[in-house]
């Protein structure tokens, strides 16, 4: 532990991408399709990846679901790390350091008060730095919902005055700042960021701590590039990258034998990802 946080995958795979001004993309998943359709990614485009449950999934499968991801992502043949994402509740957090992840983030937005959310994320970061596991954190707020998470009404922008002092007194190695994404916004809702602010944030801690890029969907290829030359080095994919695999197991169920079903649906779902990852500059970095 003594290395730590150096020796932990999620840091080593997002820190090549700081090296090397790329940006690495987390993968939300849901069942075994998205999980193997990452990886057939990943290893066919020689890129790192990061797999992503939210609490949902945890609850729903169980920790063993969190085992066997862990198992195949951290055999393959190139660098994958496991990552909880959005643990909005105390107890999921509690829940998620007796599991394989390696990296969580702790969303302390729901807190009214600040310093409330501060000693909150500060805890978990303590009890996560003793287990080796990487912890990021959300400061500001994000409008917007996704799967199995509440609705968000209101955003709160991060200042980037205040981003220094939030990382030295959490402790936290990864940051998503709040510029004007959300979740499960409109199209053309990217053309709302402020990038300003995101470059300001950017500029305040360097390559120190990496930016995390949440509210991708619906995004233009342009604004994501916009996004990673201003800082985000993980950008976070749910939507997009299984549009078309929704849409061939719509077609599909009823009329193929499952197996058939499973077998291109993850080829089809691995296509997606491949092509995000050519787009991050992931490709061929693992």
């Amino acid at each position: 532990m003594s290395n730590f946080p150096q020796s932990n995958r999620t840091y080593q795979i997002v820190h090549d991408a700081v090296k090397h001004g790329y940006a690495v993309g987390g993968y939300c998943v849901y069942n075994t399709d998205g999980v193997l359709a990452t990886i057939r990614a990943a290893e066919h485009s020689r890129s790192p990846a990061i797999i992503q449950v939210f609490p949902w999934t945890l609850h729903f499968h169980g920790p063993p679901f969190i085992q066997y991801i862990a198992t195949l992502a951290h055999n393959a043949s190139v660098p994958i790390s496991v990552h909880l994402d959005h643990c909005l509740k105390p107890s999921d957090a509690e829940l998620a350091l007796t599991c394989a992840f390696d990296s969580i983030m702790v969303d302390g937005s729901m807190f009214d008060d600040e310093e409330e959310g501060i000693e909150y994320i500060k805890s978990v970061v303590e009890k996560a730095t003793e287990k080796g596991i990487l912890v990021e954190a959300e400061l500001g707020r994000m409008e917007g919902s996704e799967d199995g998470l509440p609705k968000i009404e209101e955003s709160k922008l991060t200042d980037p005055m205040n981003v220094q002092g939030f990382v030295e007194r959490t402790g936290v190695h990864l940051l998503a700042p709040s510029f004007g994404n959300m979740h499960g916004g409109p199209v053309g809702v990217d053309k709302l960021w402020d990038v300003d602010r995101l470059k300001a944030i950017y500029e305040a801690l360097g390559s120190v701590t990496p930016l995390v890029l949440h509210g991708t969907y619906p995004c233009s290829d342009e604004m994501l590039k916009v996004a990673i030359a201003n800082g985000m080095r993980k950008v976070n994919q749910n939507r997009r990258v299984r549009l078309k695999y929704m849409d061939f197991l719509a077609r599909g169920s009823g009329k193929l034998e499952l197996t058939k079903l499973q077998e291109e649906g993850v080829e089809i779902y691995a296509q997606e990802i491949e092509e995000i990852m050519a787009l991050l500059g992931s490709k061929g970095r693992g």
